[in-house]
C-alpha cells in the first residue's frame, strides 16, 4: 500500500513540475519576470510543490515496504 502512495506522489510531483515549467513560459510569467525579475508566485509554488511531492514519492519508492 505504501508503494502505491509513493508512486502516486512521484507521478503527481512530476506532473506539477511539468505544469510549473509550462507556466514559467506563459505570457504572465514573462511579464512578471520582466518587471520584478522573478516568475509568478503560482509558478514558484507549482515547482516547489512538485519537487517536494516527487522527492517524498521517490524516497518512499526507494525505501520500500518493511515486512515483518
Amino acid at each position: 500500500m505504501n508503494k502505491i502512495i509513493s508512486l502516486a506522489l512521484l507521478v503527481v510531483g512530476i506532473g506539477l513540475i511539468i505544469y510549473g515549467i509550462n507556466a514559467s513560459d506563459s505570457i504572465g510569467s514573462s511579464f512578471s519576470r520582466f518587471f520584478t525579475g522573478s516568475p509568478t508566485d503560482k509558478t514558484m509554488w507549482l515547482l516547489i510543490g512538485g519537487t517536494v511531492a516527487g522527492a517524498v514519492g521517490l524516497v518512499g519508492m526507494l525505501r520500500g515496504s518493511k515486512s515483518t
